[in-house]
């Protein structure tokens, strides 16, 4: 199941590459004259990247061009290929993994933001509600399944096998009392499937993007202090220096992006210290 719906990503995130950049390529290129384009998800990358474009880009003599996407995989294989000049989607675990499969060269540049991933339901309304048996949906990506195990593990709801990382699966659940089943989606499907399963872990911008508030109607939701995965700037390795990704590095770490993100997503998104 994991395998199928990784290379079904893969799939979809090709289809997504041919149709959301064609014709994009040249706006990429290195000439500090040009757009920079921006691979991002919607929520709240693409809102945050926005907000620079349209009341502080110009002030900075910045072109931006924001392109969306809705999965894990193509904003990576974009950056690495060219066709956008920097992504803002993934947290560090992600990004490693995703370089150590495929073979990609992308590096942060700098970190923005915090979606704290939580626990969510429409059929319990607490987690100590969970019955014997219950079916949890779980994103299938490497890092974000493990994320979301260890979410579970420090909320009692399992035990992981000492030494389980950032690659842990169910196969490393060292006790489950309640004999959870856990469905492997993914992680943009996984806010669809809540009507299916008991409850599901969901990311925060998937969360944001389907009308869920992770301050309100999470169960249980990460915490923002000592969290490793912050979401971040990010470009193939070499254009760091990029002076256009300079200034748009800036930008999205100044006081103007931390006042827009606290407003809008009233604790939902977290501002990186």
């Amino acid at each position: 199941m994991r395998n199928t719906a990784k290379i079904t990503t893969a799939v979809l995130a090709a289809g997504a590459l041919t149709l959301g950049l064609s014709g994009c390529g040249s706006d990429s290129g290195s000439s500090a004259d040009a757009p920079l384009v921006v691979a991002a998800s919607s929520v709240p990358h693409a809102e945050i990247l926005n907000y620079v474009k349209d009341n502080l880009a110009a002030k900075d003599g910045l072109k931006l061009e924001v392109k969306e996407f809705t999965d894990y995989v193509t904003p990576n294989t974009a950056t690495e290929s060219g066709e956008v000049g920097a992504n803002y989607f993934q947290h560090k675990p992600y990004l490693d993994d995703f370089n150590k499969k495929n073979g990609t060269h992308i590096v942060p540049v700098a970190t923005v933001h915090l979606e704290p991933l939580g626990l969510y339901s429409n059929k319990v309304k607490k987690i100590a509600d969970l019955k014997n048996g219950a079916t949890v949906a779980l994103p299938n990506d490497t890092t974000n399944e493990a994320r979301a195990l260890k979410l579970l593990a420090l909320n009692g709801v399992i035990k992981l096998k000492a030494g389980a990382g950032n690659d842990a699966t169910p196969k490393d659940i060292a006790e489950n009392p309640k004999k959870i089943q856990f469905k492997e989606i993914e992680a943009a499907q996984v806010p669809r499937s809540l009507d299916d399963v008991d409850a599901a872990v969901i990311n925060g911008n998937y969360a944001v993007e389907s009308k869920l508030s992770p301050k309100d109607d999470s169960l249980v939701l990460e915490s923002a202090k000592g969290n490793p995965y912050g979401n971040f700037l990010a470009v193939k390795k070499g254009n760091e220096k990029d002076p256009r990704v300079v200034k748009l590095a800036k930008l999205l770490k100044s006081p103007e992006v931390k006042k827009f993100i606290e407003d809008t997503y009233e604790g939902s998104v977290v501002p990186a210290v």
